[in-house]
């Protein structure tokens, strides 16, 4: 591998909970590229770079220098230039989560010279509400997108709904709960599945995001009946969770978007 190959470097690293981290990066030279919010690029690292300590062992890689690459979404606004933001869980067994855990500020990494993905509003019509319903990291593609396209105070509403296991696992609550109450027509709606877990009470949702979907709370709360005709809905995270709701939502008139099939559900299949 060429050390000029890793052509970005950390600028900040956020612990939000043991496993779970908001990592910044910034180019060594030149500008953050242009992305539309919703995008991914591809991140990586040398099998040889050091794993960090919560991670399992792992057999010697066969090429030390060969970059391990994935893909992760986006999680800033495309309208900052400062860096690229992503949200990232440690995956112990894996090959370069537990390489980015071991990463320090200013460390060298290497990113991909082309943003991609369809996985945006580009094809959901501006006068329809935006519903995006997330599990886990699943939740780092609607950050950027409301982070860019929310307007506080149009008509239009955009709503989160993003479950996680456990109270500390809801990144970027803070933000969201702030921005529903600065903003009338932006709602979030977090939701724990392991409540009994929590060392404190655990006053808000509980269940899978689907519960939340099928008990009409969203609706109560915003006054709106949410259908095909005047909503799209976003699905990003667990694959079972992303058919169960393309189910749920399928029951309701809403279908599946395609660009040769336009319909009113997107969906981000990245496992």
């Amino acid at each position: 591998m060429n050390k000029s190959e890793l052509n970005w470097s950390v600028a900040q690293k956020i612990e939000v909970a043991p496993g779970l981290m908001v990592l910044r990066v910034v180019p060594r030279e030149g500008e953050v590229p242009d992305f539309e919010p919703g995008q991914f690029a591809v991140l990586g690292l040398p099998g040889s770079a050091p794993r960090c300590f919560e991670s399992s062992e792992e057999d010697a890689p066969k090429d030390p220098e060969k970059l391990v690459r994935r893909a992760y979404s986006i999680a800033s606004s495309s309208a900052s230039k400062e860096y690229l933001e992503f949200y990232v869980t440690l995956v112990r067994s894996g090959q370069l989560t537990p390489r980015l855990f071991a990463l320090s500020v200013g460390d060298p990494l290497y990113v991909g010279p082309k943003i991609a993905g369809q996985f945006t509003l580009a094809d959901a019509p501006d006068d329809k509400h935006v519903i995006f319903v997330g599990t886990g990291t699943g939740l780092a593609p609607y950050m950027s997108m409301v982070r860019t396209r929310l307007v506080c105070g149009e008509a239009r509403r955009f709503i989160v709904i993003h479950g996680a296991r456990h109270s500390w696992d809801l990144g970027y609550r803070s933000e969201l709960i702030t921005l529903s109450r600065l903003c009338g027509n932006f709602m979030y709606f977090p939701t724990i599945s392991r409540p009994q877990e929590e060392p404190m009470p655990w006053k808000g949702l509980t269940g899978y995001v689907s519960d939340v979907w099928t008990s009409r709370i969203v609706e109560q709360k915003s006054g709106i009946k949410f259908t095909p005709e005047n909503s799209v809905i976003f699905l990003c995270g667990n694959p079972d969770m992303a058919e169960g709701m393309l189910a749920l939502a399928a029951k309701e008139g809403f279908r599946e978007h395609h660009r040769k099939n336009p319909g009113h559900v997107f969906v981000e299949r990245y496992w």
